[in-house]
């Protein structure tokens, strides 16, 4: 087990970091959020496990060479960075579409949750700067003699701190959903804002991979 994990002062330093850039909001946060308020708590831990899956498929993609594939070719990344801000506006398109719940709307289906398990975990699998991300961030705290699984267990260790702190964020949100509820107004602007900001944040990310690919 002391092959597996880095040292204690790099171990320390490594959840002290990865903590930090966990509360940092981006677009797996914004998705469980805006799930939250605008479908419950339910909504959101659904999101919660999602992202965390796709998190962990990107740090699982890192540790096998994938991020390496992305740093290599600005052609690959660039691929995978447009498709998951087109992804971004889909999203934000269906939520416009979608006709407004009734007041007496309950909570969704069993169903609906695979697919907002489904959304979030393509929202984080899609974001190809996070398998870039564990690529430069892991070997910072791993010993130069470190042993390739050990990669993976500090990838593990963060998308697990991760699902922590985005659990927090769906709790809080959450619990704003039932007040929001009862306004039917202002369910109505929410929807149009949650689909609006999905939109935004896809038109956003594209523009902003445009102008790091030059």
């Amino acid at each position: 087990m002391s092959d597996i994990l880095p040292s204690q002062p790099l171990l320390a330093a490594f959840l002290s970091a990865s903590f930090l850039l966990a509360v940092t909001p981006g677009p797996g946060v914004f998705y469980i959020v805006t799930r939250s308020l605008a479908q419950g708590r339910r909504s959101g831990l659904a999101s919660v496990a999602g992202v965390a899956l796709g998190n962990l498929g990107n740090a699982l993609g890192a540790s096998i060479g994938l991020a390496a594939l992305f740093a290599a070719s600005s052609l690959a990344f660039t691929l995978v960075k447009y498709t998951g801000a087109a992804y971004l506006i889909y999203l934000g398109i269906q939520v416009l579409r979608a006709p407004p719940a009734p007041a007496s709307a309950k909570a969704p289906e069993p169903a609906r949750m695979g697919r907002i398990f489904r959304d979030g975990c393509m929202v984080a699998l899609l974001n190809p700067k996070t398998a870039v991300f564990f690529a430069a961030f892991l070997p910072q705290f791993m010993g130069a003699d470190a042993p390739p699984a050990q990669g993976v267990v500090l990838g593990m260790m963060f998308v697990a701190i991760a699902a922590i702190t985005d659990f927090g964020y769906a709790l809080a949100a959450g619990s704003l959903a039932p007040r929001l509820a009862r306004a039917q107004g202002v369910r109505r602007l929410g929807r149009y804002f949650s689909g609006g900001a999905f939109i935004g944040l896809g038109v956003f990310t594209a523009i902003a991979g445009a102008r790091t690919a030059k």
